[in-house]
């Protein structure tokens, strides 16, 4: 080799180390200037800044417990008792929680000495270890309280509205009612309501006790009442797991059958016309680029709410995906098949049912039930758009700011269903394929 191919080879050799070491450096530089700019465009800082971990707490807290409301309404002088402060979950005349007292002073002993007794004349007198006897008057509109001015950040007052959150609860106070959240653990009234005659009894009573209800057994009595729960709505939540998986299921049929025959339009092999070709791919492409909520709120203009809508917009979004997937499939037929059919005799048609068919069945059914698992998960999201399922329900919940244990019952739910169609969807695809995968 000469001194030219030698300094010519040790030129390329160069460029070749230079070129890498470019490369591994301006790789990792990219990578950090993204960082750089998603950290500022997205205001992380500022996001941080705004962050509220107690609030992030209290919601925490609120999906695995329950507080009990004692309200005096400041008008009419009137005082409830309610779980979760709702209509459905109040007590029933006559009837209080054992940690209230006294009668014409009612006294709540919230625990560890926190006591809050609600006076007469709308006063009221608030008990906190290591801090002042608290003393309020509603009048009005307004709340007079002896609080000093420099106030412990777990307070917050003004003429209008008073606010005191302690670890034994949390009370508020306005001119138009005083009200007191004792919190306690566990989802109450899960099985059955207060006006049940069911209510705080064991599971052995009911079962295998004297009759509770002389109407009703008391397994026929404790299953009706569970199931028609007017305040977590067993019966609705069902109907609307029901709807979501339904419509799962007819938007991933509907569109698989739609996408099979078009996908011989698409594929190469079987359809020999270049237009007809190009017109199916662009179909999919149409119908696939749009994600399905988009097509979920044109199609609730068009058509109204409800869990059709949500159905009509998976299958058209899966319309597309499924179209490309089946077409590339097809254009990987073995011929030999589709030749050892035809030479039997068999027409066009029979050559596609017994020549090509069997052959993409494989990929047809393990991409349609991974698609049904997978749209059962969108249905959720696409039925708090449509206004149908399990959806609409946890967005409801949400809405509401207070109700955060049903919103983790409905979570509970959505992941449980979601794990049964992975599971059923895995059995059937053994099922039917031959192989689990």
């Amino acid at each position: 080799m000469t001194t030219i191919d030698l300094d010519v080879t040790k030129f390329e050799a160069e460029k070749l180390f230079q070129r890498k070491r470019l490369i591994g450096f301006g790789i990792p530089a990219v990578i950090a200037v993204y960082f750089i700019y998603i950290f500022f465009a997205f205001d992380l800082p500022g996001l941080v800044g705004r962050a509220n971990m107690e609030n992030a707490v209290t919601l925490a807290s609120d999906s695995w417990s329950h507080k009990v409301h004692v309200t005096r309404d400041n008008r009419s002088g009137e005082i409830t008792y309610a779980v979760e402060g709702e209509r459905k979950g109040r007590y029933p005349d006559g009837q209080r929680p054992d940690w209230v007292t006294g009668d014409d002073a009612i006294i709540i002993d919230l625990g560890r000495e926190h006591i809050v007794r609600y006076l007469p004349d709308n006063r009221t007198e608030i008990e906190i270890p290591g801090f002042q006897l608290i003393e309020a008057q509603a009048e009005d509109r307004t709340v007079t309280t002896n609080l000093p001015d420099d106030l412990p950040d777990w307070i917050s007052a003004s003429d209008r509205r008073v606010g005191i959150t302690t670890p034994e609860g949390r009370i508020t106070l306005t001119g138009a009612r005083t009200e007191v959240f004792n919190y306690f653990p566990g989802w109450e009234l899960f099985w059955f309501t207060l006006d049940s005659p069911y209510y705080g009894q064991s599971l052995a009573t009911i079962l295998f006790g004297d009759q509770i209800d002389p109407a009703r057994s008391n397994i026929t009595g404790a299953v009706s009442d569970w199931w028609n729960n007017a305040m977590w709505r067993h019966k609705d939540v069902a109907w609307a797991i029901g709807e979501t998986i339904l419509m799962a299921f007819l938007g991933t049929i509907g569109a698989a059958i739609i996408a099979l025959p078009l996908g011989f339009l698409a594929a190469k092999r079987f359809s020999p016309f270049m237009l007809v070709r190009a017109a199916a791919r662009r179909l999919f492409d149409f119908v696939r680029g749009v994600d399905a909520l988009i097509w979920t709120i044109v199609l609730a203009r068009a058509f109204g709410p409800g869990p059709l809508t949500g159905a009509l917009a998976i299958l058209i979004t899966d319309t597309g995906t499924f179209g490309k997937i089946f077409s590339e499939a097809l254009e990987n037929v073995d011929q030999k098949q589709i030749e050892g059919v035809a030479s039997t005799g068999a027409k066009p048609l029979q050559r596609y049912r017994f020549g090509v068919i069997p052959q993409i069945v494989p990929v047809l059914l393990a991409q349609i039930l991974y698609f049904l698992e997978s749209n059962t998960r969108s249905a959720t999201i696409i039925g708090a758009i449509t206004g149908g399922g399990i959806g609409l329900m946890l967005t409801q919940a949400i809405q509401t700011q207070k109700d955060w244990e049903e919103v983790a019952y409905y979570i509970v739910l959505i992941i449980a269903m979601v794990m049964l169609m992975d599971w059923f969807s895995g059995w059937l695809r053994g099922k039917l394929i031959g192989r689990k995968i």
